[in-house]
């Protein structure tokens, strides 16, 4: 196992270089590109290098006009060699006012040589112009494109320039291009160099550039943030693990501080500069605790300091308050206090975590090339680079997502393999008790039967002394004193042996179905009434299950019915014998009938000798029943009422 991780762990390296390299490469074959020293596809386009430049001071950003003639302008005009990358220095030098205008237009003039007429429609490409305000692009003095009405312009760092530019209206050829490029006071303009020609030509230069500064980098954002939302979801069902709550808020701050490279409309200013400039802070802090837990030293000072200075700029920003407006004076200050306090954190929880573990390296990597890439970064935003370089910080997301995912997968997989660690533990120790179960449960079944065939045998013992063996001894007796006859013998022995026969019957399972216990009794009985010349009426119907029926209660049921069917042949005369089953609420009834004299109930209820009937009560008691008798001239009726569900079991007196 520890094979295989090592492995990921180089794998988590190797693609974190792969995408330095890549986006190297890419940013050197762009340059080239721009540069002339590649290929290029469509011949038919004009690379533009030379321009003229002037500054001009307005009073606040203003829609650019329709039409602008350069002759109009004043004549103070510089050449200058494309991409330009222009410095406060050379900015300030435009106007020499006590206080810093409100606003500034830079105007570039560029000449376009003769050409041949363009086939199709006439495109201009530039790979950026850095600035914050409008950009207008006027062919011939009339305007023809513009990136934006009025107002602040947030993404122009990262999105090329792109017009198709409509010049059928016009039978003149394009002899100059004239741009227009509104910016505050201190901001630092930047123009690429530009391509003119069809469209055809340039299409696809202009999209690849989009893809790479724009598409991309937003792609790996949101994919970022999604994974982050998951790792959310996670986090809720597992409170106790607090990496995920920090790989979340990773996800979400590093979106929106790159949020503004990507809007491509108009924003409310204030408020979304105040979500810009925090949102660093936000980062900066989430890192903080991140690299807190991968090293889990406690550092409260750093804590302390860290949510401080957020909390403090959070609240001076807000726009209600206008503490620390958002000015290019102000802007620049928390800018640099942001990435002091980022420094501080990177280098005190990056050296720490490095001394740490693996993983601690890893992020420590990670931070050192975040920070290679916001260095980068800086020196193409204050023109030390040339404008037609890439911003390799559009790229930190990704840094942050592969490192940080590379962090979650690591211990992803570190638990999974505990897991199927502890699973294969728990299986051995699972499949050990079982065998122990096994054993215990053979030896409680061996027991059981052991006891099942003791308490059998004591029953069986007990029915046959309380019935087949009283009646023998009282015969035996009976026989050595001379007192029966041959026919009462042999009568004597019929029952001993009817008896013995329902005491067998009774151990036949009969699947707690009354009606088939019933069909036992009469199998056995048929045979005896055929030789005393009485009609069996049988008349039974469907009866639930009593799942209550078990051999003891059986034998019991048995002997009430055989105890008043003997009656019937003993007593009553009787031609006819009626069995039926009948459903009453919870209880069924086995009601025997008879068309015989009848007898007094009470009478032979109250003699001290009929043992028969309180047998008949005692054994119905016993199984949880009650038995009733009719009786009158026309025969006799006797009741066996049996629950369906049995409560209690009486014992038997």
């Amino acid at each position: 196992m520890g094979t295989h991780m090592a492995t990921r762990h180089r794998l988590v390296y190797v693609l974190f270089a792969l995408l330095v390299a890549a986006a190297v490469a890419a940013s050197a074959w762009l340059s080239a590109t721009a540069e002339g020293t590649t290929p290029n596809p469509a011949n038919a386009a004009l690379h533009l290098t030379q321009a003229d430049w002037q500054v001009q001071e307005a009073p606040a950003f203003s829609a650019p006009p329709a039409t602008q003639d350069s002759s109009t302008l004043a004549p103070h005009w510089q050449p200058v060699a494309l991409p330009l990358a222009l410095p406060i220095a050379l900015l300030g030098q435009a106007g020499s006012a006590a206080a810093p205008p409100a606003a500034r237009v830079t105007w570039l003039r560029v000449a376009v040589p003769p050409q041949p007429a363009p086939e199709g429609v006439l495109a201009l490409y530039g790979a950026r112009i850095k600035t914050d305000g409008t950009i207008a692009v006027y062919l011939n003095g009339r305007l023809v494109h513009r990136a934006q009405a009025q107002g602040p312009l947030w993404n122009s760092t990262r999105t090329p320039l792109w017009g198709v530019l409509d010049t059928h209206t016009s039978s003149q050829p394009v002899h100059e291009i004239l741009l227009r490029v509104e910016h505050a006071a201190k901001t630092q303009v930047a123009v690429s160099s530009l391509w003119l020609g069809p469209e055809a030509a340039l299409r696809g230069r202009h999209d690849l550039r989009h893809w790479l500064q724009l598409e991309l980098p937003a792609l790996l954002s949101a994919a970022f943030l999604a994974v982050g939302v998951f790792a959310l979801f996670v986090w809720l069902r597992r409170r106790h693990e607090s990496g995920y709550l920090l790989f979340f808020a990773l996800a979400a701050t590093s979106f929106l501080r790159s949020l503004h490279f990507y809007v491509d409309r108009p924003v409310s200013n204030d408020w979304f500069a105040w979500l810009t400039v925090n949102s660093l802070f936000w980062l900066v802090v989430t890192v903080h605790f991140f690299l807190r837990m991968v090293h889990g030293r406690p550092q409260r000072w750093l804590n302390r300091g860290v949510l401080g200075a957020t909390l403090l700029v959070g609240v001076l920003t807000l726009p209600a308050l206008a503490v620390l407006p958002n000015t290019a004076k102000v802007t620049p200050l928390v800018y640099a206090l942001a990435g002091s306090m980022g420094t501080i954190v990177a280098l005190v929880g990056g050296v720490t975590a490095w001394r740490t573990s693996r993983e601690g390296r890893l992020v420590a990597s990670g931070f050192v090339a975040c920070i290679l890439f916001g260095l980068s970064d800086w020196l193409l935003q204050n023109n030390f680079v040339s404008p037609e370089s890439l911003y390799f910080g559009a790229y930190a997301n990704a840094v942050t997502f592969l490192v940080f995912g590379g962090l979650m997968y690591r211990r992803y997989t570190h638990a999974i393999s505990a897991v199927e660690e502890l699973n294969a533990n728990l299986a051995d120790r699972l499949q050990a008790r079982e065998a122990e179960l096994e054993q215990s449960h053979q030896r409680l079944r061996e027991v059981e039967l052991q006891q099942t065939l003791s308490r059998e045998r004591q029953r069986l013992m007990q029915d046959m002394h309380d019935g087949l063996g009283s009646t023998l001894i009282s015969a035996i007796r009976s026989v050595e004193h001379g007192g029966l006859s041959d026919a009462r013998i042999s009568h004597i022995l019929k029952d001993c042996l009817d008896d013995l026969k329902l005491t067998i019957d009774s151990m036949e399972p009969v699947e707690a179905d009354l009606l088939l216990l019933l069909a036992t009794l009469r199998f056995r009985l048929e045979p005896r009434l055929e030789g005393t010349g009485i009609q069996l009426d049988w008349q039974v119907q469907e009866l639930p299950t009593l799942t209550w029926l078990d051999p003891s209660s059986a034998l019991h049921i048995l002997r009430i019915v055989q105890e008043s069917i003997a009656n019937i042949l003993r007593h009553t005369r009787a031609t006819t014998i009626r069995v039926h089953t009948a459903r009453q609420g919870d209880a069924v009834q086995v009601v025997i009938a008879d068309n015989g004299q009848g007898f007094d109930v009470a009478a032979a209820l109250a003699k001290p000798g009929g043992r028969g009937l309180h047998n008949q009560q005692r054994r119905a008691q016993t199984v949880g029943g009650r038995v009733s008798w009719e009786s009158g001239p026309q025969g006799s009726t006797f009741t066996l009422h049996l629950p369906l569900v049995r409560t209690h079991r009486c014992a038997v007196n």
